[in-house]
């Protein structure tokens, strides 16, 4: 392809609306362009990158026995009610009436559409197991679009849904989507790593995300990894066991109100009382659905907002606004406590079961209370796990230590179990003749997704440099002079080199100066450059480099095809 033949309309300023490195590149490197907030168009370059990383999938996907098919974006309400997703998928899904006053629902993902499918076709055991798939426009309407292609509310995904008759076969078919599922990120030069996670809208008994580590602020999670097994779960599911735990005092002091003037963050009470974080208890009040609960963890852990919306059982949960803190708690915030709370749920972490003659807030304006006991001066409305894993404490497989990464999600795979048949009436016959419920799993990557977390990973000051399976073009032939016959003839000849030889390479003949011929070429990542000027030439040689260095090979022009064959063996 010719420059003058495509559309790479590149810009020089960063563009204000983009924070993270990938999105910014993306935007100046002329390969995409925002519609409206969450929306995107794909230019010509980023077509190309979504073609070749979609090929990659599918033939991995076929490879492994999936089959594809194309289902409807817009969906009857009627199909989500049958699962009862429809009332507890969130705000996120996207709904509409046509001019009948019907109730539509644009898909999000297709748990519900490809069940209604198989339920009236599938009678018996021995039509399974079976895959399918497909890659496909699916839209969310998230509350913050941001990031570019990271957090959209149109994107492109390549959804599967595996059907099995039996826990056994489900694990077969499972393993098969994670051994896919690498083999896709590892030809697309992308090293992931499986970590748990929760299994969020979608249900069903376990899941795990696949997720590239990066070291920029492009991370959209913390992910915790232990240090000496291969235990590796996101914030939202990891678990873990205390290494230092606080000393248990053996006798129950009296409770104490005590004066904490100007101090009501864990900081300022810390130093004014001199005592350790871990010996504070946070009350958190927060609304599910709309109704308030208070949430009690140490002063030096973090509320995990996941575990706790599990653990209630609600579609929404967010902070009280301070409004509702102080009806609740008769106090300016920053002084709640559970003693003295009106009758609202009361949902304590583990952690705090463990603790003796703790400091809590009293529900008073600058005081706070000491020697607080659970059980003897509060009651408690369940105990469980609501807090974040934190690094340095120890792994819950085994004796190592966590550390924490950050990552970025590309693929997603559920372990549905029957929540999806069972519900909808989706049964079959098995060998003795039991009318019984699918075995089900889903599986997700994030087709627009992935390209962008792959530039936020490689890419330096200049801009993107793209894994060579998933770039627009292998090879950019840059004439510093295309106005000269010489250059221009020389350029000519290496492009229908390349082409005979089927290496996928863009021929930059504007006529622009050589200053912004190198910097596109750099921006927009190209993995192999060719450089013709007027030096190298008049020794009938050309430059040739790899976007990822500086070394630049003097290549006699017979030998172009050779040694850029060799160059993209031996890259990533």
């Amino acid at each position: 392809m010719r420059w003058t033949q495509t559309y790479i309309p590149t810009l020089r300023e960063v563009p204000s609306e983009a924070e993270l490195i990938s999105h910014q590149y993306l935007l100046r490197g002329g390969y995409i362009r925002k519609l409206a907030a969450g929306v995107y168009i794909y230019l010509p370059l980023m077509q190309r990158v979504i073609e070749k990383f979609s090929r990659i999938v599918r033939e991995e996907m076929n490879r492994a026995g999936a089959i594809e098919i194309t289902m409807p974006v817009l969906h009857p309400a009627e199909v989500w009610q049958l699962s009862g997703r429809y009332n507890t998928v969130g705000k996120e899904q996207m709904r509409l009436k046509d001019r009948h006053e019907h109730e539509l629902v644009l898909g999000g993902t297709h748990e519900e559409i490809v069940t209604y499918l198989l339920k009236g076709e599938l009678k018996s055991y021995k039509q399974l197991p079976i895959n399918l798939y497909q890659i496909q426009v699916k839209f969310r309407d998230e509350i913050r679009p941001r990031f570019g292609l990271m957090r959209g509310r149109e994107f492109i995904m390549k959804d599967a849904y595996t059907f099995d008759a039996d826990e056994k076969s489900f694990d077969v078919s499972y393993q098969k989507m994670v051994d896919a599922y690498f083999a896709i990120f590892k030809r697309a030069g992308l090293d992931t790593r499986k970590v748990e996670s929760d299994t969020g809208a979608m249900g069903g008994k376990a899941a795990h995300e696949f997720m590239l580590i990066v070291d920029t602020e492009g991370g959209e999670q913390n992910l915790v990894f232990c240090d000496r097994c291969e235990y590796a779960a996101n914030m939202e599911k990891a678990t873990f066991r205390e290494a230092n735990p606080p000393a248990l005092e053996s006798e129950l002091h009296p409770v104490k109100e005590v004066d904490t003037p100007q101090a009501s963050t864990i900081e300022e009470v810390t130093a004014l009382l001199k005592v350790e974080a871990k010996r504070l208890v946070k009350t958190l009040i927060y609304l599910g659905d709309g109704k308030p609960v208070a949430a009690l963890i140490r002063g030096d852990r973090g509320l995990n907002l996941t575990k706790l919306k599990n653990h209630l059982g609600v579609n929404e949960l967010e902070m009280a606004p301070p409004s509702i803190v102080e009806k609740i708690t008769k106090c300016p915030v920053g002084f709640a406590g559970p003693i003295g709370l009106p009758n609202i749920p009361i949902i304590v972490d583990n952690e705090i079961s463990r603790l003796r003659n703790f400091i809590t807030g009293a529900n008073k304006f600058e005081k706070h209370l000491i020697n607080v006991n659970l059980g003897r001066d509060f009651k408690a409305t369940a105990v469980a796990d609501i807090v974040e894993a934190q690094a340095g404490e120890k792994c819950p497989l085994c004796e190592g230590y966590l550390t924490i990464k950050r990552g970025i999600e590309v693929g997603n795979t559920f372990m549905l179990g029957t929540k999806y048949s069972a519900s909808m009436g989706a049964f079959f016959l098995d060998a003795e003749g039991n009318e019984k419920p699918f075995i089900m799993g889903s599986y997700g990557i994030g087709i627009t997704r992935t390209p962008q977390a792959a530039i936020e990973k490689y890419h330096d000051s200049k801009g993107i440099i793209w894994p060579k399976n998933i770039a627009p073009y292998l090879v950019e032939i840059v004439p510093v002079n295309y106005e000269k016959e010489e250059h221009k003839k020389a350029a000519e000849h290496i492009y229908k080199e390349l082409v005979n030889n089927d290496v996928d390479c863009l021929l930059d003949d504007r006529l622009d100066r050589a200053g912004v011929k190198f910097n596109d070429a750099d921006l927009i990542g190209i993995p192999v450059r060719i450089t013709i000027g007027e030096k190298s030439l008049k020794q009938r040689r050309v430059e040739i480099k790899y976007r990822g260095s500086d070394n630049v090979e003097l290549v006699e022009l017979d030998g172009v095809v050779a040694v850029v064959r060799k160059l993209l063996s031996q890259v990533n």
